[in-house]
């Protein structure tokens, strides 16, 4: 017998990108990682922050700039930070690092970034001239403020809930019956 007639080929071919239910573009990108209200937070931060640093770019002039200014960095990089941890979360670069850093990072960076936006977003409501880009801005700052922080304070809680399942229950030797101070 001949080894073609006995070993027959043992592996598939590789089927490409082409032949998969996803196909192009889109196989790179998955939301899967993140649950609904996660992701529901993350793409309201990344809209709320894009729209405030819209409506601060529109206004035209101002009296006290310095809030203004501090109000345009903030939201710019509130934005692109979420833009960040959203592209990270979507895609196989998630697949490239540590997870649980990953979540570690999401965590600190939007606890600081809401810190500061609402800090901004407070600066900048006490020093503008009651525009209504000016409004308009303001009430996105905030609107993205909370979102960030309502996102830390749903993780936190996740994170309590998954130790505490985790953590298996303190047992006495003598068992449950006997006296705390005996």
């Amino acid at each position: 017998m001949e080894n073609g007639a006995v070993y027959g080929p043992t592996t598939e071919e590789d089927p490409g990108p082409a032949r998969g239910a996803r196909s192009g573009l889109a196989a790179y990108f998955s939301v899967g990682r993140l649950r609904l209200p996660g992701l529901a937070f993350k793409v309201l931060q990344l809209l709320f922050s894009l729209l405030a640093f819209i409506c601060e770019e529109v206004v035209s002039q101002c009296t006290l700039c310095g809030g203004l200014y501090f109000f345009e960095f903030v939201s710019c990089s509130a934005f692109l930070l979420s833009l960040l941890i959203l592209i990270v979360y979507c895609t196989p670069v998630y697949n490239q690092v540590d997870p649980d850093k990953v979540k570690q990072s999401d965590f600190y960076i939007t606890l600081g970034t809401g810190c500061v936006f609402l800090l901004a977003s407070i600066i900048f409501v006490s020093t503008h001239d009651r525009t209504e880009a000016e409004m308009a801005a303001s009430v996105f700052g905030f609107l993205a403020s909370i979102m960030f922080l309502c996102d830390v304070v749903i993780v936190f809680i996740w994170k309590r809930r998954e130790s505490q399942a985790r953590k298996p229950e303190a047992t006495r030797p003598g068992g449950l019956t006997e006296p705390l101070n005996g």
